[in-house]
């Protein structure tokens, strides 16, 4: 293999591993990016164009201008990117999209921060808090009407951590959702290809509103192994792959004597032929040869680009990032990307792929002693292919069939046979009703609800939105949720009803070391997706204080006259231009105290535990059966929640009648969470 032409020319016959893969890199395989362009550092455009004079035709990346290069603030010992490669290549061409069908408003205003040029607490404090509680308000958080958008600092964009992680992820969740919201409501042209992640995306880069954008060889700061996330892009604002298409993400490494490609991150989702079934190993397919591309004539792989890259990490043993795509039990057509951890390449060579073109293949063995992260997600699947399997299960269904997904009851901690006795019951038991001062028979809809319909009654009490997206998943905390109910003339499926529908993730009840019983799902849980809602029996306060009992001293209890932490969830206005109208408090509306016990009778709500840094919030939610209007406590996922994570939510903290809450009543929280205020209740 001497000379340019033949370099990049995988020969026929019997091959000799070593003498194919022992080549230096040239640099005439290197893509050749533009010079730095003028202007703003990102422009939100298609990524095929057009695009304004002086702007890089590589998406989504081109290296912020204002921001000091990464090689002047990192450490002596890391790899860094030349300034002519900060652009990441990507290997493939996205899709077409059309952004002119989604109302995104001005992207290009400035990013607002702190005196200290960080991001500030979203909630109140203080005397502001306080003086809340004395007018009654049990659920504070930030005005979401704000008319600017908070950035991070120069350092949380080049050096993230769990916190700067999870603020990044949710603000770009929060952004998508509404996004989705406005697709859902417009109707449809044919051929229109319609990526709300994309286009938040696109919006959250150009804030700056991202993390570790300094490339890495190893671990990226921040992400833990077993993390989840349903969005490519969500992968590229926190800096865990950068390649939005692509499935390896490399930079330049600068040696002693040349410059080589190094690997940084793999995403395996099934595009190529993969062998991905063992949980420490994995036999991953090189880029290129249109070997995924159904319409396009298939080709021998060349050495260049990402396979350069992967072929100098086995050379170096440098660790590389997995990321493994998995389908979405809720969803069968997406995908749940998980990041398995770092992994070395032990092997590589080459071979004929289906397609009848040779391919390169490298195999790349897992570090130990890291979490189970794609291991769980094998044992779950074995789990719900053979129940029995499931080690230390007592029941399989302790719900005895009420819900449509049984709920099994498993301890790995001691001998206990399960929690004390309780009827199951799905629903809330209302021993009396808000009833409307006038009367009501919801809305007259004889097919499903249209968000922006002015004849729904259903939805303009939503403010004329439908309060979730196409596939249920919440849009934005509000004080109140109206659904459709059982006395609206509308479809059971309709999608205004999502609170209703049961179950949608196979739980499960288990035993906790300290904690007693908990709740965990064996899906992965999307943010906003609806968990279930507090089922028990409406509890009279006064009434039950004359019988002699007390609501305070009840494990299983929900008591929305509590106060409760607050925090931002919704997207933020400053981020699109919208009319005012559209944006609403988070500050919940209860139009009379409802206090509910799941002691006797209850569902799996009973067993969430409390968290100071939960994982779930509550939403009131109301429709209407028999003339009557109802409310109902119904739990949401706050952040996406991997498989076999305990699902917590905030129990907040009792107040007295005068107002201020009880210290006598206040419980020892044992939840472990670095924000732990160290009690509730």
């Amino acid at each position: 293999m001497e000379g340019g032409s033949d370099y990049n020319t995988i020969p026929q016959g019997p091959i000799d591993k070593t003498k194919v893969l022992d080549v230096k890199p040239l640099r005439m395989l290197y893509p050749m990016l533009p010079s730095k362009p003028e202007g703003p550092a990102f422009v939100c455009a298609p990524p095929d164009g057009p695009f304004p004079a002086g702007f890089s035709p590589f998406y989504p990346f081109i290296a912020p201008q204002n921001v000091p290069n990464a090689s002047q603030n990192n450490h002596s010992n890391q790899a860094q990117t030349p300034a002519s490669f900060a652009s990441p290549i990507r290997s493939f061409r996205p899709p077409e999209i059309n952004f002119s069908d989604v109302s995104n408003g001005d992207v290009g205003s400035s990013v607002g921060k702190n005196k200290h040029g960080k991001v500030p607490n979203s909630v109140g404090s203080g005397a502001g808090q306080k003086k809340a509680r004395r007018r009654g308000v049990r659920h504070l958080v930030a005005s979401s009407s704000e008319d600017f958008v908070v950035g991070l600092s120069s350092y949380e964009q080049d050096e993230g951590n769990r916190q700067v992680v999870n603020s990044v992820l949710t603000r770009f969740d929060a952004l998508r959702r509404r996004l989705s919201q406005i697709e859902d409501a417009k109707e449809s042209p044919t051929g229109i290809i319609r990526r709300a992640d994309l286009k938040a995306g696109n919006i959250l880069l150009t804030k700056g509103v991202r993390t570790n954008t300094r490339k890495r060889v190893g671990a990226v700061s921040g992400v833990e192994v077993g993390d989840i996330f349903f969005f490519r892009m969500e992968l590229c604002v926190v800096g865990l792959h950068s390649q939005s298409m692509a499935g390896i993400d490399y930079m330049i490494s600068r040696g002693d004597l040349e410059e080589a490609p190094v690997a940084l991150s793999i995403v395996s989702s099934g595009g190529y032929d993969d062998d991905a079934e063992d949980s420490d190993i994995l036999v991953y397919t090189g880029q290129g040869g249109n070997a995924n591309k159904k319409d396009k004539q298939s080709s021998d792989q060349k050495l260049e680009r990402g396979n350069l890259a992967l072929e100098r990490s086995f050379r170096r043993g440098n660790e590389i990032r997995v990321i493994r795509g998995m389908k979405d039990g809720a969803s069968l057509n997406t995908k749940v990307y998980v990041y398995d951890g770092l992994y070395r390449i032990q092997e590589s060579w080459m071979e004929k792929g289906k397609s009848g073109c040779n391919m390169f293949k490298y195999k790349l063995v897992r570090m130990p002693g890291q979490p189970g992260a794609f291991s769980v997600w094998k044992l779950i699947q074995k789990w719900k292919d053979n129940l029995s399997s499931r080690v230390r299960l007592i029941i399989p269904d302790l719900t005895s069939g009420a819900e449509s997904i049984p709920v099994s009851l498993v301890n790995d901690v001691d001998d206990e046979k399960g929690p004390a006795y309780f009827t199951y019951f799905p629903r809330v038991k209302n021993t009396k009703s808000f009833r409307l001062t006038q009367p009501s028979f919801g809305c007259n809809c004889h097919s499903a609800c249209l968000p922006g319909n002015p004849n729904c009654s259903c939805m303009q009490k939503n403010g004329g939105n439908l309060p979730y997206t196409a596939n249920g998943v919440l849009v934005s905390r509000k004080p109140m949720i109206y659904e459709c109910g059982p006395s609206c003339p509308c479809t059971p499926n309709c999608k205004n009803r999502v609170s209703q529908t049961g179950l949608r993730f196979h739980l499960e009840v288990f035993k906790t070391k300290d904690k007693g019983w908990a709740l965990r799902s064996w899906d992965p849980v999307r943010a906003g997706s609806f968990i279930c809602e507090y089922a028990g029996e409406v509890v009279d306060k006064v009434k039950s204080r004359q019988d002699g009992e007390e609501v305070e001293n009840d494990d299983y209890v929900f008591d929305t006259t509590r106060v409760y932490d607050s925090f931002k969830w919704n997207y933020e206005p400053g981020l699109i231009v919208e009319d005012d109208s559209n944006h609403t408090t988070e500050e919940y509306n209860i139009p009379f105290p409802l206090i509910i016990s799941s002691k006797n009778a209850g569902n799996v709500a009973r067993f969430m535990n409390h968290s100071c840094s939960p994982n779930v919030f509550w939403q009131p939610v109301m429709f209407e059966q028999n003339n009557e209007t109802f409310l109902h406590i119904a739990f949401f996922a706050m952040r996406h929640i991997p498989p076999m994570t305990e699902l917590t939510y905030d129990y907040g903290i009792a107040c007295s009648d005068e107002g201020n809450s009880d210290t006598d009543r206040k419980r020892k929280c044992l939840c472990g969470s670095p924000r732990c205020r160290g009690y509730f209740g």
